[in-house]
């Protein structure tokens, strides 16, 4: 995110909105038909204390296009009450001062023993909460359709060279061996999945964490490089442009044998009827069954001018992590409560055990950032590095080799 300080204070950010008494607008991109539900929850949650539910909904599951929005938004001193933000965004968004501090929820609810540390921190500026978060998500998750990997004869894989055996028993099956939707940060989902399980949790974090020059290009990079590549010739024509719920609904048919996705795609076969162990499967991606890909998803609470919208604003904030709401919308959306402690007996298997390895990677030092999903590093610098990657997935004159360089490359210039 560029700096935008001079325009916030040019366009008096500070109060200027146009929200009604009472009244809570809420930018979010959950349009897919899962996501769309668990919204529903929420709104009809704060609907229920009496306040107005604004809906500024915007396409598109990276969350790209509703940043682009809500720049625009918040530079013309009308920012919502609150966005879907999360990751390093958040603290680029509260040094602007644009967020508003809501300790006093934060407080009064004890998010602070609710919360993991590491997740807490995410949600803060300089120590106060400037966010609330919905839930955890688990980014290295393989989906597979056990009717169709019947008919290939093939088993669910759990290492990358059991994967291209069962994608090419897929194939000869007539099934598309990988759904797969052709937009930057589904490249990188998948080249992130690849990372890890080629290369470890430490080299994950030192090559697209901490960034490191020498992990960008090393041995072990350029394996994981050439393995995403092998990945791409599973994939279908059509793959380019494709949404990521479209993607899973190859795989909820049986057109597709197995999907590369955060756990967001369950909601999707959930919302379809099917059932996790009969209908799909999930297991974690090839070779990272004891590490654990985090995606947090948060509302950024902005400064809003009016006690009766600023009470509207801190109910949603406390709504958000109710136990009620955590586990309503933690059973629509896929992924689990980010409330620790939770009770999970209404979850289903694959919740449990997205549960339990959370808890496992924290304490064993596996637990990771999504960086394609704005867990990681500056936006900026995510933006660069997600170009290089879909560069080589779609031209195949890229060698793995200029690709390292261009990394490297990316994340100095974005800096």
């Amino acid at each position: 995110m560029t700096r935008i300080s001079v325009a916030l204070a040019a366009a008096g950010l500070m109060g200027a909105t146009l929200a009604q008494a009472g009244e809570v607008e809420v930018l979010h991109w959950w349009t897919s038909g899962g996501e769309a539900k668990a919204a529903a929850e929420l709104k009809a949650m704060m609907q229920a204390k009496g306040h107005t539910w604004k809906d500024f909904a915007v396409a598109g599951g990276g969350g790209d296009a509703a940043m682009t929005v809500l720049k625009s938004r918040v530079v013309s001193g009308n920012p919502p009450a609150a966005a879907q933000i999360k990751g390093p965004s958040i603290q680029e968004w509260a040094r602007e001062g644009a967020l508003a501090n809501m300790d006093a929820v934060a407080n009064a609810n004890k998010w602070d023993d609710l919360l993991p540390p590491v997740i807490a921190s995410g949600l803060k500026y300089e120590g106060h909460y400037v966010a609330a978060p919905v839930n955890v998500h688990r980014v290295n998750w393989l989906w597979a359709n056990p009717e169709a990997f019947k008919k290939a004869g093939a088993k669910v894989p759990t290492t990358w060279d059991e994967f291209f055996v069962a994608a090419e028993a897929l194939k000869k099956a007539g099934v598309i061996p990988v759904a797969h939707g052709g937009q930057n940060w589904q490249d990188f989902t998948t080249f992130e999945s690849v990372a890890l399980g080629v290369g470890g949790a430490d080299f994950y974090k030192k090559a697209l964490v901490q960034l490191d020059p020498g992990s960008l290009k090393s041995a072990t990079m350029e394996k994981v490089l050439t393995t995403f590549k092998k990945v791409k010739g599973y994939t279908d024509a059509n793959a380019p442009g494709r949404d990521w719920n479209l993607a899973t609904a190859m795989v909820i048919k049986g057109d597709a044998g197995m999907q590369l996705m955060g756990d967001w795609a369950k909601g999707e076969f959930l919302a379809a009827g099917k059932v996790p162990g009969k209908d799909f499967v999930c297991v974690a991606a090839p070779g990272t069954a004891k590490s654990y890909t985090y995606n947090v998803d948060s509302f950024a609470l902005f400064r809003v001018k009016g006690a009766d919208n600023q009470k509207a604003q801190q109910d949603f904030a406390q709504a958000i992590m109710s136990p009620e709401f955590q586990e309503v919308f933690n059973l629509n959306k896929g992924s689990i409560p980010v409330r620790l402690n939770m009770n999970l007996a209404k979850f289903d298997s694959c919740a449990k055990t997205s549960a339990t390895d959370f808890v496992a990677s924290s304490k064993g030092g596996s637990l990771v950032p999504s960086i394609a999903h704005g867990m990681a590093v500056p936006s900026a610098t995510e933006g660069a590095i997600k170009d290089v990657v879909s560069q080589f997935w779609n031209d195949d004159k890229l060698t793995a080799t200029v690709v390292m360089d261009r990394l490297v490359a990316a994340v100095k210039s974005s800096k």
